[in-house]
Order: C-alpha cells, then structure tokens, then sequence
C-alpha cells in the first residue's frame, strides 16, 4: 500500500468482512465443486494474483509490502519454489509497490510460454507508471531460485488508476488492464510486443459497469482462457463470465451482459483464474490457510449473442 497502509488496511478489512458476513447471513453463496487444499505456507498469506500453468502447478504471489518474488504451489497448496526476479530498486517495498495479478500467454518468442506479473495497484492514485514483469515460464524448479525478467512501464492515458486485474490476451497479442474502483471501470490495453524497459502510454478501449455499491463492485481480478474465448472478472462477490465472438477485442465482448458464475464468498478474495483447459476456473482468497476453490464452468447456452450493453457509461436496464 501507499497511502497511511495500518489505517487503511484496518478500515477496508473490517468493512469487507462485516459485507461478506452480511451477504453469508443471507443466504448469497453458491455451491460449486471445490477441493480441500489450503494455502499452508506462511509467506502465502496475502495472495492476491493467480496463474494455472498445468493442473498440478500454479502460480501465485502476495500484494503489497511483499518482496520481488511469487510461488509455485501444486493444486494441494504445497509450496513447490520461491522465485526471486529483479525488480526495481528504487521501489520502497524491496524491488516492487503492490503487485495485484498474474496471467500466462505469449510474448516475443513464437510457441514459447511466459508469466506477466503487475505491479499495478495505486491506493492513492499517484503513480506516474505502473510495471508489469514478464518471465519465460520455467520447466525446472528448485526450493528457492532466480529467475531472470523483463519490464515494461505502463502509463494510463487519462492519469493515474488504481488497478488489480492483468489479462493476456492470446488471440490479439495484448496485455488488458482493468481499473478497480470507479463505478464505471476503465479497460485498457497495449502490445505484448515490447522490450526490456520500455515505456508505454496504454489506450483506453472501453468502459464497464458492473452492479453492486462500494466494495461489492470492485473488480480484483480477471483471467482469459488460453484459447482466448472466455473471460472471467472477479469482485469481491461476485465472478462474471463471458465468451468470445470470434476474434473480436476484448472490450467488445465485454460490453455484452454477463452470465453469473458459481462462486464461495471468501474472507478477502482477489485471485482467480481458468484451468488450463478452461473447463473450469479456481479462486484463492488472502489470508493464511486459504482454501483453494475449483468450479466447473457450467454449460450455457446461446451466450455469446446475449444483449449488448449500450454505449460507454450506460448502465444495462435489468439485473444480470
């Protein structure tokens, strides 16, 4: 965090639990397939971004006040290696400010799998730039090793925005930002086709509105499934699904209504993502011990020619 971190921790920790203890009282859950495992780990309390690399090996990292570093757990949640990258060292927390998602896909090299990881959260809106990292995905692991990076320095181009979904998207060779906050959210995107380095001024495609007040309506994160044809947003109550039409862009397919999906209100959940068949999706909630959830994507049909939204800004007539 940036800004007084005790005092705001404490303030929106308590209002998410009080919301999430109202929302359990009454009844606003939904039962879904989900394995036992627990994030056991103690440097695994705070996760906040997850990636699925294989079906037994998964990506994850803490928000802010961590170093610069993630985790390779298997799907029980035991701890596999720590990976260390360079970061910037000019950065107050240890090379990093707060990282608050992760996602795989492509990059410079054909046929060959990277990790991005953004350190994109901006509590008080006055980051200049945010970065985002990018790692060849390793084959080999040991307990505690480096891994060499890449950077690029992101820059909104209507000022600061505090952010905590990354989406890679494999069909249009982009890397998709959403905002967190705004009752309106902002989605904006820019090439995977950068250098070490590199500066980059991101264009704004599109806006979204998603239901809900306050904390309920945040978007926390966000997944594209490897084939690019569905993509899931998280809020803190909520996972929304939509599916592709063709190779359309992403915020042209988000401005459809979404489909609700399954979802187990969590303490503090902010990480999701799909299988790597994207037959399913699991979520991880912040916290120590957390349970590591796994839905199956149930089948719905006619959704992709669902209604479109009207134009930027407008809010849909109906529920979703």
């Amino acid at each position: 965090m940036i800004i007084d971190i005790n005092r705001l921790t404490a303030l929106v920790s308590a209002r998410i639990v009080f919301f999430m203890f109202f929302l359990l009282c009454t009844g606003r859950y939904a039962s879904a397939q989900h394995t036992a495992a627990k994030i056991i780990p103690a440097e695994l309390s705070e996760t906040s971004g997850l990636f699925i690399s294989k079906d037994d090996l998964f990506f994850v990292h803490n928000d802010s006040g961590d170093t610069s570093r993630f985790f390779a757990i298997d799907a029980k949640g035991n701890l596999l290696s720590t990976l260390y990258f360079k970061g910037d060292l000019s950065k107050k927390h240890f090379g990093v400010t707060d990282c608050e998602d992760m996602a795989g896909g492509p990059g410079l090299v054909k046929d060959k799998r990277y990790i991005y990881l953004g350190d994109i959260g901006d509590n008080g809106g006055n980051r200049p730039y945010v970065t985002v990292y990018r790692f060849a995905e390793p084959n080999k692991f040991s307990s505690k090793m480096e891994i060499e990076s890449e950077a690029v320095y992101l820059k909104y181009p209507n000022g600061p925005q505090d952010a905590e979904t990354l989406m890679i998207d494999p069909i249009l060779k982009e890397l998709i930002i959403i905002s967190k906050r705004q009752d309106t959210v902002g989605i904006y995107s820019t090439s995977l086709i950068f250098k070490n380095k590199d500066t980059v001024t991101m264009k704004k495609r599109g806006s979204l509105f998603l239901p809900g007040k306050g904390l309920a309506k945040y978007v926390v994160s966000g997944d594209i499934s490897r084939d690019g044809r569905q993509i899931i947003l998280k809020t803190y109550t909520n996972v929304y699904y939509w599916l592709r039409n063709g190779k359309e862009p992403i915020s042209q397919t988000l401005r459809r209504i979404p489909t609700k999906l399954p979802y187990i209100l969590e303490p503090q959940g902010e990480a999701i993502g799909f299988s790597p068949d994207g037959k399913a999706y699991y979520c991880i909630s912040e916290g120590k011990n957390a349970v590591i959830y796994r839905y199956n994507i149930p089948k719905i049909p006619n959704l992709a020619s669902k209604q479109v939204l009207p134009s930027s800004g407008v809010r849909p007539s109906g529920p979703l």
